[in-house]
């Protein structure tokens, strides 16, 4: 069965998902939300560089693409500066009966005890009255923090610790809201951008610390315990998203660590340079810009090395394919779920089924 599909934003991940529903045997792209006044009416593959048109123009009538009732909604718009009313956009959609796949707000991977009761119960209620499901994912928060390290747990005799690295090169990464105002990338060392206000890290991804720990079956002490380092640029530079003067923030370490007993237990981990050569003390990938590392220090000690790039070569453009393909490729199986909020820990094993080149 074929599934019709509504994508929602063109942006950096959007128009990614754009190629990604079109390249799918069993998907077909409806329509198209733009927020761009200067994108409506465009066609969908213009939008999405494919060097062909799709036959879908983009809108910014919502509900005209509402009123299309599409099997499945792809959300891949910005929230990490508006999570209120992205969740409202959400709930809007599965209230109209709407299945969600979507790359944010993160703390929906898993919010569970990550933020109040009554959201969560909202979303529930929303979901059931209209019949269709949520699932939010991607690459991380998401597979190389959820599905994959629990999957390298199932051959663990003793599990001490898991830790989910991130160690990534972001000067390519072109998210001028995420780079300045969240990460404080290019701003003075005195000042708290959003990400490290107390308790914003563990917003942002205690939602994968708890889902590991539910998947293990593990208790954490309360609260998360959160540790940050920040680097000061030498000198000045620029990244494709901002400028980086000598003494302003340059560099990022933090960790988000769920503990039992006191005892480090589940860490996820963040090492993210705005240029190739800071802290050459960091850990680095083996291959590349970017990776994610999964470390399990038990009986056996185990450790997974996941990278990825383009066909440009770029690891923040395929940073943003791998984002989109991992919700584009759960589509029918949230479409086939119970109705509810959807977490990794509620999916079959997901597969790239039907995209073998010459298949």
């Amino acid at each position: 069965m074929t599934l019709r599909i509504v994508e929602w934003s063109t942006g950096t991940v959007g128009r990614h998902a754009i190629a990604g529903i079109d390249a799918h045997p069993d998907l077909e792209l409806v329509g198209v939300w733009v927020s761009d006044p200067a994108k409506v009416g465009r066609d969908a593959g213009e939008l999405a560089e494919l060097g062909r048109e799709l036959g879908v123009a983009a809108t910014n009538d919502r509900d005209a693409l509402l009123a299309l009732k599409p099997d499945a909604i792809v959300h891949t718009a910005m929230t990490d500066d508006r999570i209120m009313e992205a969740i409202d956009d959400l709930v809007s959609f599965l209230e109209a009966g709407i299945n969600v796949v979507s790359s944010g707000p993160v703390v929906l991977q898993y919010p569970m005890g990550v933020i109040p009761d009554p959201m969560v119960e909202r979303i529930v209620t929303a979901a059931k009255s209209g019949g269709a499901s949520l699932h939010v994912n991607g690459i991380d928060p998401g597979f190389a923090n959820d599905v994959l390290p629990l999957a390298m747990t199932s051959l663990s005799q003793r599990i001490d610790e898991v830790r989910c690295q991130e160690i990534a090169d972001y000067s390519t990464y072109y998210q001028p809201v995420v780079m300045k105002q969240i990460f404080g990338f290019g701003e003075p060392m005195d000042s708290m951008p959003m990400l490290l206000n107390p308790g914003v890290l563990s917003l942002a991804w205690g939602s994968v610390v708890r889902q590991l720990a539910a998947g293990l079956g593990v208790t954490l002490d309360e609260p998360l315990v959160e540790r940050v380092e920040r680097v000061v640029a030498e000198q000045s530079y620029s990244t494709v998203s901002v400028e980086i003067a000598a003494g302003t923030m340059a560099a990022l370490r933090f960790e988000v660590v769920g503990q039992v007993g006191g005892v480090d237990r589940i860490v996820l981990e963040h090492y993210t340079r705005t240029h190739p050569d800071q802290r050459p003390d960091w850990p680095k990938p083996a291959n590349g810009d970017g990776c994610y590392r999964v470390a399990i220090t038990g009986e056996p000690a185990m450790e997974v090395e996941f990278t990825h790039h383009g066909e440009n070569g770029d690891h923040n453009v395929s940073g943003m394919i791998v984002t989109a393909q991992r919700l584009i490729n759960a589509v029918g199986a949230v479409v086939a779920a119970e109705p509810g909020l959807v977490t990794a820990l509620d999916l079959p094993m997901v597969s790239g089924r039907g995209l073998v080149s010459g298949s």
